[in-house]
């Protein structure tokens, strides 16, 4: 069986002073929507400079929603055999 879906993931960056939030959703055809967070903080002492702020805070939004993701996928493995799951990577 051979199909083709599409994932989408929608990223809300906020700015303010100093600080950088993202918020990273991934909405699927099965598990709905997943969420990653990331921030991002300039330094007192460093030159305003918004997108490296975004492209941090966005980063690590990113890399939070990969982890649930990934738990997600583990704990359906562990659902559909009924056996622990070792995944690595």
């Amino acid at each position: 069986m051979s199909y083709t879906e599409q994932w989408t993931v929608t990223i809300d960056i906020a700015e303010e002073p100093g600080r950088t939030h993202a918020v990273a959703r991934l909405t699927t055809r099965d598990a709905g929507a997943l969420t990653g967070t990331g921030e991002a903080r300039r330094h007192p002492g460093d030159r305003e400079v918004p997108e490296i702020g975004a492209e941090l805070a966005v980063a690590r939004a990113l890399a939070d929603l990969q982890h649930r993701l990934f738990e997600t996928a583990v704990l359906d493995i562990e659902r559909s055999t009924g056996a622990t799951s070792h995944l690595t990577g």
